[in-house]
């Protein structure tokens, strides 16, 4: 299903104007269909219109194909930022690309879609995104003066990007953990750090089928610890990978890749913020940077820390 969210555009010629899409599960309820146009003053972007493509979770491949082939083939589509499907459009349609960034290939996920005259590029833009982020909240030189650690509780396109970009940190943790419900995804991850070259010490993969599983990692890891909810679980589906009784390390940093939906994992991080004195962080930075990235990408701009900020600026207004 597309669900189009004219931002502003006039209605005389909504038929034959450029847009921006969005490939998502529940696409109008996202911050950034009143961002974008703010967006698209402050970056003189040729459109302000935005249109979101709502898939349903681990829908058929070739709802996929046909999501892809009605970008390439609408000239007036400009591209597409991808959230929750990456690693579903790269299984189901990386042939329909004529170009793939290294990341998208060694991790099998597209989030950025973009045209470059007649070529249609995917890129993979989280592990620049989840860096970003993460340098928001996270003191350069935590991990070598704390010895923590980071428990990633989720192995899909965002927790093997986080894992991706702590790995190339030159301040890295002494180890990360990254959960899994199923062994198949936590085999594909263990893969791209091969490929890399990742230390085969800095990671360890776990099964964790049951929440009370997790919980125990989590209590399990130092104090000062990084543990993130990358998931999904508390936006397009409610839950957390954590029960109630989980136990969050003293001074960790609780970091909830969400920044809307029912946010389980951050109510739970939420009520233990003055007794294990956590640092408590939402996703917001990290959609205001994976948003800035791929308008980026789609429509060839560079983007200064600077402006950055006034992109931030302009979303906060909103929020």
């Amino acid at each position: 299903m597309t669900t189009t969210a004219d931002t502003a555009a006039p209605a005389a010629d909504t038929a034959t104007a450029d847009y921006m899409g969005f490939v998502g599960v529940t696409t109008a309820s996202s911050s950034i269909m009143k961002v974008f146009p703010l967006w698209a003053d402050i970056l003189d972007l040729p459109t302000r219109r935005l249109v979101g493509h709502d898939l349903p979770m681990d829908a058929d491949p070739a709802q996929y194909r046909a999501m892809v082939e009605q970008i390439r083939d609408d000239p007036h589509h400009r591209g597409a930022l991808v959230t929750t499907h990456k690693m579903n459009v790269y299984a189901a349609a990386s042939d329909l690309f004529d170009e793939l960034d290294p990341f998208a290939v060694s991790c099998s996920e597209i989030s950025s879609i973009a045209k470059r005259g007649s070529r249609l590029s995917g890129r993979a833009k989280d592990p620049i995104t989840v860096d970003l982020a993460l340098n928001d909240f996270l003191p350069a030189d935590h991990f070598a003066r704390t010895g923590a650690e980071v428990v990633i509780l989720g192995a899909g396109g965002s927790g093997t990007a986080l894992s991706w970009a702590l790995a190339e940190r030159t301040d890295a943790p002494a180890r990360i953990t990254v959960t899994a419900r199923t062994q198949d995804k936590l085999d594909h991850l263990r893969e791209v750090h091969r490929q890399h070259g990742t230390p085969d010490d800095l990671l360890r993969y776990v099964v964790t089928e049951t929440p009370e599983e997790a919980d125990a990692l989590v209590a399990a890891a130092p104090a000062g610890s990084v543990v993130a909810n990358a998931t999904g679980l508390g936006k397009d589906r409610p839950g957390s990978p954590l029960s109630d009784a989980v136990v969050f390390p003293a001074g960790a940093y609780a970091w909830e890749f969400n920044y809307r939906g029912s946010l389980e994992f951050l109510h739970q991080a939420e009520a233990q913020r003055a007794s294990r004195d956590l640092h408590v962080v939402d996703g917001w930075r990290y959609f205001i940077h994976g948003w800035s990235q791929v308008v980026a990408d789609v429509f060839e701009l560079e983007l200064t820390p600077e402006t950055v900020e006034r992109l931030a600026a302009a979303a906060e207004s909103v929020r």
